[in-house]
């Protein structure tokens, strides 16, 4: 009967936001880092939904994509890392593919969900914010 408890083990979810921050952040990393390679000509045909360039776009959502993504790999700076990717992740939907079905951002909404979640839970026990706050 255990299974069916609803008591939550602190253990569990500390492993649990470890898996999510590691396994997410280097999701994200991975799409990132193609972008932070072929910057030049990534630059020349990036969406430029706020009118700021597509060179300052193209930095942002790297900033977000890849350098957000490392600290949370890392749990560094766990929850200020989040809102880079959640503001990222609402052009995306919101903006970027607005017009698309639900199912050609299903990833992207998914991804926002786990970027919200661990905005609101923090990195957990076993992240270098962890370590340092100790």
């Amino acid at each position: 009967m255990k299974l069916l408890s609803s008591k939550i083990n602190s253990g569990a979810l500390n492993f649990a936001l470890l898996l999510q921050r590691v396994i997410f952040g280097a999701l994200i990393m991975m799409h990132g880092w193609p972008k932070l390679m072929n910057f030049a000509a990534k630059a020349q045909n990036f969406a430029d939904p706020f009118g700021i360039g597509k060179t300052p776009s193209l930095i942002l959502v790297i900033f977000a994509e890849f350098f957000c993504g490392a600290l949370l790999l890392m749990g560094l700076l766990t929850r200020l890392a989040t809102i880079p990717l959640i503001i990222c992740f609402c052009v995306i939907i919101f903006m970027i593919h607005a017009k698309d079905p639900v199912m050609e951002k299903e990833t992207a909404i998914m991804f926002l969900g786990m970027w919200v979640s661990l905005l609101l839970t923090g990195p957990g026990k076993y992240s270098l914010d962890a370590a340092i706050g100790k």
